[in-house]
Order: C-alpha cells, then sequence, then structure tokens
C-alpha cells in the first residue's frame, strides 16, 4: 500500500479470501489479479534483504531434487536449486521460517542458503517436479512399489460380520498402500515402521540403522481405513478405539515370510501404529560379527559354556539384547541339551529351543513359566527379562541349583544391574554367586563405506564431550559425507559396544559388602573390563563409527 501498489480495499479483500482459503496474503493477492508477482517479489527481497530468483530461468538437476523429498517440500514450500560443497541454495517463499531450514538442515545434513520466489510461481513450479499435491506424490509413490506380491497368512475367522468388514477394508485403495508400505520397508533394511496421525496429516516413518527418517504422508481421509487394515490383518479389535492393543502378522514375500509385530496406541488424533520387522533373513547369529573386543568375546563365550550359573545382557530397549542372547543360545543349542525360553512375545522361532509364550493376563507370568521349567528337566533356560523380585529369585535359585540362566535387564551398565537386582530385594550374597557375567550393550550406526571421508575436531568439542584430549591427538577421525547407498546419511548398518564385566572372587566379595556402583565399575576395570565409552572409542579408533555416536550412545561415567 506504502508503495502504491495496492489499494486499501484490494487489501481487505485479499486478507479475507487468505484467511479462508488458508494462504499467505501475497499468494491471494496474485491469485486475484491486485499486483505482479514481480513487484511483489521485488518488495520482499528489500524487505527480508535477500536474493530474489526467477524460477522461469533456473533448471533443477534432478540430484539435488532428491535431497529434498516432494512431501518435505511441499509443506515447506521449498524448492532446492543448487549446491556447492556444503550449501544448498533454496528458493524459499518466507526466508526467516528458521524451523524449515533446521528441518532441511537435519533432512540433507547441509547447510542452507535461502533465496526468495513468489509463492504462486513456487506452487507452479512445485507441481512440475513433484507432482500436484500430496495425494498426487502419494500416487506417484504407489505406482512405484507397484502390486506387492504378499500373501497374508492368518488364521480362519468364523465372525460374520467381522468378515464382512474385512471385505469392505480390502476392496479400499488402502490394501495397495500397506502391501506397498510393508514389501518397500523389508527391501529396505527398516526395523520399524511408525504411522501417527497428528490434526492435519498422518506422518510415516521408518526407522532404519536406528534413528527415524520421514518417508511420507498419506493423505488424512485414508486414516480410518489404514488402522482399521492393520488391525484386521493383526487379529485386533477393530472396534476398540480407546485401550492399546498388540499384536501380529504374518506375510510372504518373494518364498519368505517375515512377521511384523504390532502395537496401537490411541493418541489424541486417532491410533499410532508401529510395526517391529522381525525378518529372520537379516538377522545373525555369529557372535564374532557383533563386534566384541578379543577379552570380552572370551569371557561371554566362556560364561554362556559354564554348566551352571547366570549370565545377564542390559541396556535399554532396542539396544540389541535379545539377539544377543538367540545369539548366546545358538552357540550352545546342541542336540544333547534342553534349552527352554520364556518370552514377551517371541521374536524369532528357533528350532531346538522350546520357546514360551509369557501372557500375564491369563496368569502366564515370567515367574509360572519359569516354575513351570524347573519340573521339565531343563539345562538351559532363557528369560526374556527379570522384571520383579519373584523371577529374580526363582531364576537366582535356579542359577545356584546347576541350570545356566540367560536373561535381559533395563539398566544403563553393568555396575547399576547389581544395584538394581539387590535393590528389586534379592539378597546380596545370592546376586554374588548365581552371576557369571554381566553384558552391558549399546548399538550406533557404522560409518558408509562408500562415502567414508576424514574430519577433525576442535578442541572445544572433546572437552564438552569429555574425551581425553592426549587420545583425540593421536587419532584420525572418519565420517560419512553421505551417497546414494546410505540415502544420504552418512551411515549404513549397525555395529555394537559392549561392556563385558566377568565375575572374580575379589567383586563376588565387593558385591557382598553391597559397595557402590563407582568402587565396582573401578574394581572391574582394574581386571581389564572395558566401559562403554572404552569400548566405544575403540570402534572410532578402528573407523568404524564417529564420533557423534560415541557421544550419543555413551557417557563419560559408563
Amino acid at each position: 500500500m506504502r508503495e502504491g501498489l495496492i489499494a486499501e480495499e484490494q487489501l481487505k479483500e485479499g486478507l479475507a479470501v487468505a484467511k479462508t482459503e488458508g494462504f499467505r496474503i501475497g499468494y491471494a493477492l496474485v491469485k486475484q489479479g491486485f499486483v505482479q508477482e514481480e513487484e511483489l517479489t521485488r518488495m520482499l527481497s528489500k524487505q527480508y534483504r535477500v536474493p530474489a530468483v526467477d524460477l522461469d530461468k533456473v533448471t533443477v538437476d534432478e540430484k539435488i531434487l532428491k535431497l529434498i523429498q516432494g512431501p518435505v517440500a511441499l509443506k515447506h514450500l521449498v524448492l532446492p536449486l543448487r549446491r556447492v560443497g556444503r550449501m544448498l541454495t533454496v528458493a524459499m517463499t518466507n526466508p526467516t521460517d528458521f524451523s524449515a531450514i533446521d528441518d532441511l538442515k537435519f533432512i540433507t545434513k547441509l547447510e542452507i542458503e535461502p533465496v526468495i520466489v513468489g509463492e504462486y510461481t513456487l506452487r507452479k513450479h512445485l507441481e512440475e517436479y513433484y507432482g500436484s499435491t500430496e495425494d498426487e506424490a502419494m500416487a506417484n509413490l504407489m505406482d512405484q512399489w507397484g502390486n506387492a506380491e504378499v500373501e497374508i497368512v492368518e488364521e480362519d475367522e468364523d465372525d460374520e460380520a467381522y468378515s464382512a468388514l474385512a471385505a469392505e477394508i480390502d476392496s479400499a485403495p488402502v490394501v495397495k498402500f500397506i502391501n506397498g508400505l510393508l514389501t518397500d520397508a523389508v527391501i529396505k533394511g527398516v526395523s520399524d515402521i511408525h504411522i501417527e496421525p497428528f490434526e492435519h496429516e498422518i506422518r510415516t516413518r521408518y526407522r532404519i540403522d536406528g534413528a527415524l527418517e520421514e518417508v511420507m504422508r498419506p493423505p488424512l481421509k485414508m486414516k480410518a481405513a489404514l488402522t482399521s487394515r492393520v488391525k484386521i490383518l493383526s487379529d485386533l479389535n477393530i472396534a476398540e478405539r480407546r485401550v492399546p492393543q498388540d499384536g501380529g502378522i504374518k506375510l510372504k514375500m518373494k518364498n519368505k515370510v517375515v512377521d511384523f509385530r504390532v502395537s496401537i496406541l490411541p493418541v489424541i488424533f486417532g491410533e499410532k501404529i508401529v510395526l517391529r520387522i522381525l525378518d529372520k533373513g537379516n538377522l545373525t547369529f555369529d557372535l564374532k560379527t557383533f563386534g566384541f573386543e578379543p577379552k570380552a568375546e572370551e569371557d561371554f563365550m566362556w560364561a554362556i559354556q559354564r554348566p551352571y550359573g547366570m549370565v545377564l545382557v542390559t541396556g535399554p530397549t532396542g539396544s540389541g539384547k535379545t539377539t544377543t542372547l538367540y545369539s548366546a543360545l545358538s552357540q550352545i543349542n546342541t542336540i544333547d541339551t534342553n534349552i527352554m525360553s520364556a518370552e514377551d512375545p517371541v521374536e524369532f522361532n528357533l528350532y531346538g529351543i522350546n520357546q514360551v509364550l509369557v501372557r500375564a493376563a491369563i496368569g502366564m507370568t515370567f515367574a509360572a513359566a519359569l516354575k513351570a521349567f524347573l519340573r521339565q528337566e531343563h539345562n538351559i533356560i532363557m528369560l526374556g527379562e527379570i522384571r520383579d523380585l519373584e523371577t529374580g529369585g526363582i531364576a537366582i535359585k535356579a542359577a545356584l541349583t546347576g541350570h545356566l540362566v540367560l536373561s535381559t535387564l533395563h539398566t544403563n551398565d553393568t555396575p547399576s544391574t547389581i544395584t538394581r537386582l539387590i535393590d528389586m530385594g534379592l539378597e546380596p550374597f545370592n546376586v554374588a554367586s548365581a552371576l557369571n557375567l554381566l553384558t552391558a550393550q549399546r548399538l550406533a550406526r557404522r560409518i558408509c563405506k562408500n562415502c567414508k571421508v576424514e574430519v577433525t575436531y576442535d578442541e572445544e568439542y572433546f572437552v564438552s564431550a569429555t574425551i581425553p584430549l592426549d587420545w583425540a591427538a593421536e587419532q584420525k577421525f572418519m565420517r560419512g559425507e553421505g551417497c546414494s547407498d546410505c540415502g544420504g546419511s552418512g551411515y549404513k548398518g549397525r555395529c555394537g559396544f559392549y561392556e563385558v564385566m566377568m565375575m572374580f572372587t575379589p567383586l563376588r566379595k565387593a558385591i557382598m559388602q553391597e559397595i557402590g556402583t563407582d568402587e565396582l565399575r573401578a574394581l572391574a576395570q582394574s581386571e581389564g573390563m572395558l566401559t562403554l565409552r572404552e569400548d566405544g572409542m575403540k570402534k572410532v579408533e578402528k573407523g568404524v563409527t564417529t564420533m557423534e555416536e560415541l557421544i550419543k550412545e555413551t557417557t563419560a561415567a559408563e
């Protein structure tokens, strides 16, 4: 108005349209023909002090377009234009939208240089490059997936009303989406799929190598059908939307059967679905490939081959504890041993092992299963988790009476596991006598071999992360630059950090005296135990993982 480009009446009309249709004011004024977009862009460029760009004179390379996926570009109204080294130039309608810039930095792992562009022109070019809407982007993605050959392996269902509803949902386009999503995730080696409903959109994310990344945003209108389809496949109650539900799906994909563990949680805008992919084909039970240091591997192998005692694997959810236990069992699974396991849920079916599914709702608890095992003339017991005093007490008695017991516990490191067991109410002398070995572990991402480059850090970086400067001065640090192999993340695959505490006489005595966590750690280190941080530093030395992963997964106290 100050420049004389529009009148007050036009501004009022533009504001009304912008509010009604959900547009920005500039877009509304251009759409109604009140102002030329070139004039508007020139004014905004002057206001924001950011250069303007004419998209009609620019052709964007396909490789640059792949740096920002269609749904993200449409959400933030941005278009990547060119990349010079670590700097990506991005056309934006609002160069002061710092949350969008932060998102782009995170997604691309590059620095962002914004240039301004008119929203009308930008939307037109986004349609050309990415497709007109999110629905169209979704359709393109589903075309790429094609009709995935998926056979659902399900139980017979007698309820006619339930079957009718299943048939109704089976006929919807959602079937193609779910089949494509599950197949795509298995092919990409995804560990979890998250489908999350929000007020105005649905977000779908994959967890690859322990990190979540967004893949798409299906149309909001698919929300009810998506949830119902997953519930039907998982044999869950589609009418119940107020309480959490757990189930499983078994799919046959190209001659291999893949299990999915399904968790459905009511949230304020619907139900969040998390599918854990249990793909036996991707599972390795070879302990030698896990990344144990020589002494730690030797101690671990010794402990699991003992005729009795207890071996505990600890760490947070998703740190690979169950895989380590399965691998240990596969080492000792011979024809002359009777192995029993109680799990919640049973993640993988292992030949030669009698696996029991724990169901607390019907009284089949870990403690009940364990009591039954003691009458089954077993040699080796695996418990999914020690959760309470009763389970812990029976497990320790079994370990003290000639049985080998393997189990997991949710603690941060090995010394704190001992404190946790005693806090549960177990007697220190029983804990000291029963334990053979404790392992704490974390999973860190491996550097992609295809784009590995050397990198340097400031001294302040090591000081703030409490990394010894004399160690840092001698090391060569590596990082993945990001390539098509690793999807631009710089990481591919995962490696383990292991803290293996072997029980020896002075340590057993210290446990009986209820000595503190720090003293227990120092005593174990004096016998050659590597803490999680020290083991991670070994992996950094070997160029297996990065300093960022080391600092994210471990602390100096560990």
